[in-house]
């Protein structure tokens, strides 16, 4: 497949479709550690609660073709979502909000699995100036534009208060992020050109205590 046809495949994805493929990949690698060397659509639908068709359908979009009645080489599989996410290439990454939440996400393995490298990390106390072990050193704010070019940054992940989180929005786009990982409430605006992902932790709780009414 040319480079040219993959991104024509990644333009055409649905944004369910990919979201769905991180949740095939760890059950493909999950079988490829038990030994498997071959997997079927069906299998992964069954361990995901989701219709066969639709995985193959998903699948498609990341160019492998599987064999009908067998299904798809394990290795190979993994390799091609993981190709199609662009998680074999890397992406450098800072943190803008070095609290509870941002530190937490500086910790967390399956980023870093996934070929997410942080680079640095923001922070408005000086308190929570300085270096960390196992994590991204934290700098001043002031000193964002400049760390975000030396350190050849191509993503910022927000958990900044809501209060400040558009003016840190503004202050990421003219230092040159254009794909920001939102994890304030604020719905940010941005010009045309840069991709904000919105992940709003409050939306899901929501979902949950009003579901878990129905229970009580």
């Amino acid at each position: 497949m040319t480079r040219i046809s993959q991104h024509a495949k990644r333009l055409s994805a649905s944004i369910p479709t990919i979201r769905r493929l991180p949740s095939y990949l760890q059950v493909v690698k999950r079988y490829k550690s038990e030994g498997f060397t071959v997997i079927s659509g069906t299998v992964i639908a069954e361990e995901l609660e989701l219709e066969a068709i639709q995985v193959r359908k998903d699948l498609a979009v990341t160019g492998i073709v599987g064999k009908p009645r067998v299904g798809y080489p394990v290795v190979k599989l993994i390799s091609a979502i993981e190709k199609f996410l662009n998680w074999d290439r890397g992406c450098r990454a800072i943190v803008v909000g070095a609290g509870n939440l941002g530190s937490a996400l500086m910790g967390y393995q399956e980023l870093k699995d996934h070929g997410l490298t942080l680079v640095a990390a923001f922070d408005m106390s000086i308190d929570r100036i300085g270096p960390r072990d196992n994590a991204p050193t934290v700098y001043p704010m002031n000193e964002m534009p400049e760390i975000v070019t030396k350190k050849e940054a191509r993503l910022a992940i927000i958990t900044v208060p809501a209060k400040v989180a558009q003016e840190v929005c503004d202050n990421l786009v003219a230092a040159g992020i254009k794909r920001i990982w939102n994890f304030t409430n604020v719905r940010l605006r941005v010009p045309d050109g840069v991709l904000v992902m919105q992940e709003d932790l409050s939306s899901g709780y929501a979902v949950l205590t009003v579901l878990r009414g129905i229970d009580d």
